[in-house]
């Protein structure tokens, strides 16, 4: 991002830094110089690319490094370089030596976070009041609602984390393909300019349907661990974090942690425009749509857990390929943003989306800590007490318990049973393609389909205490309260 789109997405970077008190020089292996130098306004692999380009043009530099993660550009040089030089070249870049602020101090930033905050709570509010929350959940048959439900899935993503995942490789690509059009000295309207964002969505609808029949082929056979699924769910979270805070402007050291591409992928895929393969490519385009399968985002791990789940091939790619049909409209609107958008509208919209992000992240971190049996202070909920065993103890020395099954969780969420005894539990579902049908308890090392109508679960006889499980994603949970029994009441003797 050059300096003067830094300072329109994410303020003012701070007072400059002397160059003299910035550039720190030290001698390196072979008689070379090492110098390091904080960088401030870059945030992503272009800003990279752009200041190491002008940077080796200084005479006697032997190799550049920049890092917008670091913030930092470190230059080898056989001799020692004047701090001006080395300034000037960075300024022509478009960018400035200083340090990079954790904290921004754009108050309208700051301001238009807040605005978003409020309006995702009043929206969440609306949709909980009228039941619009629950219709991803209440799809009832998978025959009649799962690829419906896969539809809206992609709609959510494709505004929210695809949006900040996948749209910066979309916009990436047409940034490629219109730097190359412009070098041959050719003009681009806004239908040529949606090719490249077309041919990825392409190759990004087949790629999932290919890949999807894949996970349901295996799926009747493969099981991920819970454990395995809440790391990567809370390792979704994690990227997401970063994600929505670089959208919203209020760190911009944080701007710089975006996930990128290793530099020779993205050379090969067209990505930066140096060399001979930095040319735009229909082939790279879709290849690199069908790579997006592979790219961590929480609806889509949802999806591909649920296609492995089916363990049908049709209805596996069926799945993933809707999805990505889903996804399309948000992506190819934010591929056109720069041309129906204004400049002065762009950052706005853009903290916006970051807001949106960063409470799916919240979502999916919460589910996956929930998932590993840790209970977060923030989201402990409001259940009531988990009521009494409703029998005795069999003859056989076994108990029982009911669990109900909905689109929307389980019920009752906390009961109680009694330790040192067997326990049959049958969980009556009534929704076999919702998450809450995929139930895992991590602790037993249990997880289980459920299908429509009674299941069996027998647990072992256990120690007083507390035994949770959960939805496959960790959204749904509830908890089984362990309690010894009470003791028997000696007899009485007669006079």
């Amino acid at each position: 991002m050059s300096r003067r789109n830094a300072a329109v997405q994410q303020g003012r970077q701070g007072p400059r830094v002397a160059p003299s008190r910035s550039v720190a020089a030290e001698a390196a292996r072979g008689g070379t110089i090492r110098t390091v130098i904080p960088v401030a306004g870059m945030t992503c692999r272009s800003c990279e690319v752009r200041i190491q380009k002008f940077v080796a043009r200084i005479p006697s530099v032997q190799s550049v490094e920049a890092s917008a993660p670091r913030a930092r550009v470190v230059i080898e040089s056989s001799r020692a370089i004047p701090p001006r030089t080395i300034e000037r070249a960075i300024n022509l870049a478009g960018y400035e030596i200083g340090l990079t602020q954790w904290i921004g101090r754009d108050r309208v930033a700051w301001a238009e976070v807040g605005y978003s905050v409020m309006i995702l709570v009043a929206l969440a509010l609306a949709a909980q009041v009228t039941g619009l929350a629950e219709l991803a959940s209440g799809i009832g048959d998978i025959s009649s609602g799962g690829i419906f439900v896969a539809l809206l899935l992609g709609l959510a993503a494709g505004v929210s984390t695809c949006a900040a995942l996948i749209g910066g490789l979309v916009m990436a690509l047409s940034g490629a393909f219109q730097a190359g059009r412009a070098a041959r000295g050719e003009e681009t309207d806004l239908a040529t300019a949606m090719r490249p964002a077309l041919v990825f969505m392409a190759g990004r609808i087949l790629g999932y349907g290919v890949l999807g029949g894949l996970l349901g082929a295996v799926g009747a056979n493969v099981a991920m661990p819970p454990m395995v699924t809440a790391a990567l769910m809370i390792a979704v979270a994690a990227l997401m974090t970063v994600l929505g805070t670089r959208l919203t402007g209020v760190s911009p050291r944080i701007s710089g942690w975006s996930p990128t591409l290793p530099m020779g992928v993205s050379r090969k895929l067209g990505l930066v425009g140096d060399g001979p393969n930095g040319a735009y490519s229909d082939t790279r385009a879709a290849a690199l749509g069908a790579a997006s399968f592979f790219m961590p985002c929480g609806f889509t791990q949802a999806i591909q857990v649920f296609a492995l789940s089916t363990g049908s091939p049709l209805l596996g790619g069926a799945l993933l390929a809707t999805f990505a049909i889903g996804t399309a409209p948000g992506l190819l609107a934010l591929a056109g943003l720069p041309a129906v958008v204004s400049s002065e509208a762009r950052p706005t919209l853009l903290r916006f989306v970051g807001v949106v992000v960063l409470g799916f992240a919240l979502i999916n971190g919460s589910a996956g800590f929930r998932l590993a049996g840790i209970t977060l202070p923030f989201s402990v909920g409001t259940a009531s007490a988990a009521s009494l065993p409703a029998g005795a103890i069999a003859a056989d020395g076994t108990q029982s318990l009911t669990t109900y099954q909905k689109p929307n969780g389980y019920s009752p969420s906390n009961v109680t049973i009694y330790s040192g005894a067997k326990t049959h539990w049958t969980i009556q579902s009534t929704n076999a393609a919702g998450c809450a049908s995929a139930l895992v308890v991590p602790s037993l090392n249990i997880a289980k389909r459920l299908r429509t109508g009674p299941n069996i679960i027998e647990l072992p006889a256990l120690k007083a205490g507390t035994l949770r499980y959960s939805c496959s994603m960790g959204m749904f949970d509830g908890t089984i309260t362990i309690v010894d029994p009470p003791k028997a009441s000696p007899q009485g003797t007669g006079g």
